[in-house]
């Protein structure tokens, strides 16, 4: 297992009283390791109004292709220059996520989770093959991991034996699955354990608003993750269907880029420039929620 850094100074510890207990109660949710890491997610609440909103970025892939294109280095610098103090890892093959993990740092929140693919091929084949299973164990083992997925699970190929025991390792060790399926794929994964947590990746990618409230009403272990969601605003207007869905569901989303492939990498500034416009139509409380504070409530240590 690969240990927590020594903490390094908090750049906020000057911040007002407001964020100091954030950090207080943040470190009592994750110890103090965990606090320091996140020290600069808690000081989002002290942004000036007029600063681009904070992000975490919940569906961040560094693959092997991404890795010659784009050297560590280079993505450290997109990363802060875009203001994210967080990402969700995971990679095709676990390096690019372990490499990633390495260099987590007070600026940079990794929450890493655990890709069931070496080669792209899986995507297709990983549900029942028991060789995946045992990829999952071996990495868990690694240390540091927070989840499984992104997967690609689609109808009855949830059902398989195979996922039935990944969900149940996912619950057994208090950790989420990222799941890249469809409605019944979700609906089949929870039947495996309703105890089980799931991000949704894109919030089933084509399914309506509305279908997402009645499941996201049906699990509240499920939260919705919106790359690729383009249809949620126009003109930086959140449409007045996704609006009532995350008012009414304000702890329920989450931000991603889904660098599935380069032409993303390339892309990364006007994705998330994207999310900041129409974040900028919801109420604060809301769009903060969306943006970071959500991604903390879930990865702090805090147990739902």
């Amino acid at each position: 297992m690969i240990p927590d850094p020594p903490s390094p100074p908090c750049p906020h510890a000057s911040a007002s009283s407001e964020t100091r207990s954030l950090l207080r109660l943040c470190q009592g949710f994750g110890g103090a390791a965990g606090g320091a890491l996140v020290c600069v997610l808690l000081a989002f609440g002290s942004a000036r109004a007029a600063d681009p909103m904070p992000i975490f970025d919940a569906h961040l892939h560094y693959n092997a292709e991404a890795q010659e294109a784009f050297p560590l280095a280079s993505v450290l610098a997109l990363l802060r220059e875009q203001k994210i103090g967080g990402i969700l890892a995971n990679s095709r093959p676990n390096d690019g996520t372990r490499a990633l993990y390495a260099v987590r740092s007070p600026e940079l929140w990794v929450v890493p989770f655990i890709r069931p693919y070496v080669v792209r091929p899986d995507r297709y084949t990983w549900f029942a093959d028991p060789a995946i299973y045992a990829l999952i164990e071996r990495e868990f083992a690694r240390g540091g991991y927070q989840g499984i997925g992104e997967f690609h699970l689609f109808g009855q190929d949830a059902a398989s034996p195979w996922v039935q025991k990944m969900v149940d390792f996912a619950v057994k060790h208090e950790i989420y699955l990222h799941a890249h399926s469809d409605a019944e794929a979700i609906e089949l994964l929870f039947a495996h354990n309703p105890k089980v947590k799931i991000i949704w990746a894109h919030s089933g990618f084509t399914t309506a608003p509305e279908l997402i409230e009645q499941y996201l009403r049906r699990y509240p272990r499920l939260w919705g993750e919106l790359s690729y969601r383009d249809e949620v605003a126009l003109a930086g207007k959140v449409k007045p269907q996704w609006r009532r869905l995350f008012e009414r569901y304000p702890d329920r989303f989450l931000l991603g880029s889904d660098t599935w492939v380069n032409e993303r990498w390339e892309q990364y500034a006007p994705i998330i420039d994207s999310y900041r416009a129409w974040l900028d139509d919801l109420p604060r409380a809301v769009a903060e929620g969306i943006a970071h504070r959500n991604a903390a409530a879930l990865f702090l240590g805090a147990k739902r």
